[in-house]
């Protein structure tokens, strides 16, 4: 079911304590923490505690915790010394773009040239 923590889910072992992770901020309604295959000098992972499959799922169902991930990934970035020289925040939506993790969660990149199109 939607927002409950799927038993073969990584991130919800994460959320429950039962897989380390290098925690960088959380709240009553999500985790940050350092993705353990950084493609740059700072790769945050800001996930909902609540399980949904992609940003859009959460979205429609949890708008508020939505805006949270986002406003995480903004006080993270500021934490970590990246507001001023700038960062991205992407969220990837299917196999097709690139989610393994299929429990919502935002990349936080920055620290180097973050030009468009990636590479």
């Amino acid at each position: 079911m939607a927002g409950e923590p799927q038993a073969d889910c990584l991130f919800c072992k994460i959320v429950a304590g039962d897989v380390p992770a290098t925690v960088v901020h959380e709240t009553e309604t999500t985790l940050a923490f350092r993705d353990i295959n950084p493609q740059a000098p700072t790769h945050v992972l800001v996930i909902p505690r609540a399980h949904y499959a992609d940003a859009a799922s959460l979205a429609e169902a949890e708008p508020d915790v939505a805006a949270d991930v986002v406003t995480v990934a903004g006080r993270v970035a500021e934490q970590e010394g990246a507001g001023d020289s700038g960062y991205r925040v992407v969220f990837n939506t299917g196999a097709g773009a690139g989610q393994t993790v299929f429990h919502a969660h935002a990349h936080l990149l920055a620290g180097r040239g973050l030009n468009w199109p990636p590479g």
